[in-house]
């Protein structure tokens, strides 16, 4: 039989088939040959005779993968940042879109916490040219009527810094979920984790799943490499054949047509400092 894998905890792989859920181990030889199944994996499985007995026997060719949270197979990635309650780190924003560029997703950028008045207005500035946006908060039912629509049919997870309103976000969409919400931290103004393994859930019964995952470092390493780091930033994608040199990593090179448009204010500072930074975390 064929089935999703939407759950995995202590060995067990919860495996969707049809409207029925299995639970199963994975065959002897994935560990001697150092494969680990994923949440999201579609997969072949055998129904066993007798409990816990049943295996999944075959993962099948993946889309993407993604290592920390250990997902796979996402077709759209919703970036969640709050505008206020914790702050935007707009590195960290980027980073988390450098890498579903990388992976070849679709992006929805979320705005959480509208209903606060926070950074909304400087978020949509830089990241309205780039990518849909929606902005969601309490009592926003159009923000959340738009990201159905932007994520129907598609396998979505949301991707974003701990505390901005996943579990929240998750829970609106899909109350049966009931994910644990945490709260702020006073101290460091930062989110405490709250969703501690990832879950695949269906939204509706036109194909629409959604992952939650535990709060992100996922990120923190950086998979991209010098030569494509530009193509994963759109709007310097946009202007890196213009440039004088064919070579030009848009840093201090001479006639750089990146750096111009920087100027010519086409690209957000705040975008260009992230795209700076990680190259030289790159070319190290």
């Amino acid at each position: 039989m064929n089935g999703t894998i939407i759950k995995g905890i202590a060995g067990f792989y919860y495996v969707k088939s049809g409207e029925t859920v299995y639970r199963c181990r994975a065959k002897g030889a994935f560990k001697e040959q150092g494969i680990k199944p994923a949440v999201g994996d579609e997969v072949r499985f055998q129904i066993g005779t007798e409990e816990d007995n049943t295996l999944v026997t075959e993962i099948l060719p993946r889309k993407n993968w993604f290592i920390r949270p250990f997902v796979a197979n996402v077709d759209c990635f919703v970036i969640v940042a709050a505008a206020k309650r914790p702050a935007p780190i707009l590195r960290t924003i980027d980073r988390f879109l450098v890498m579903a560029e990388k992976a070849h997703t679709d992006i929805v950028f979320c705005i959480n916490k509208c209903d606060l008045k926070g950074k909304q207005e400087e978020l949509m500035q830089i990241y309205g040219p780039l990518y849909p946006v929606v902005c969601t908060g309490e009592g926003m039912e159009e923000g959340l009527i738009r990201l159905r629509q932007l994520i129907k049919g598609k396998k979505a997870v949301l991707a974003g810094a701990s505390g901005v309103g996943k579990s929240t976000i998750l829970n609106r969409l899909h109350p049966e979920a009931l994910m644990e919400t945490g709260a702020i931290s006073e101290k460091s103004q930062r989110g405490k984790h709250t969703t501690r393994h990832s879950e695949l859930f269906a939204l509706d019964e036109e194909g629409t799943m959604i992952f939650d995952t535990p709060g992100f470092t996922s990120f923190d390493i950086l998979t991209a490499d010098a030569e494509e780091l530009q193509f994963l930033y759109p709007e310097i994608g946009a202007f890196a054949g213009q440039c004088r040199y064919d070579n030009c990593r848009h840093l201090a090179e001479p006639e750089c047509a990146v750096k111009r448009a920087l100027e010519e204010g086409k690209i957000a500072q705040s975008r260009y400092n992230s795209y700076k930074e990680q190259m030289e975390e790159l070319l190290k």
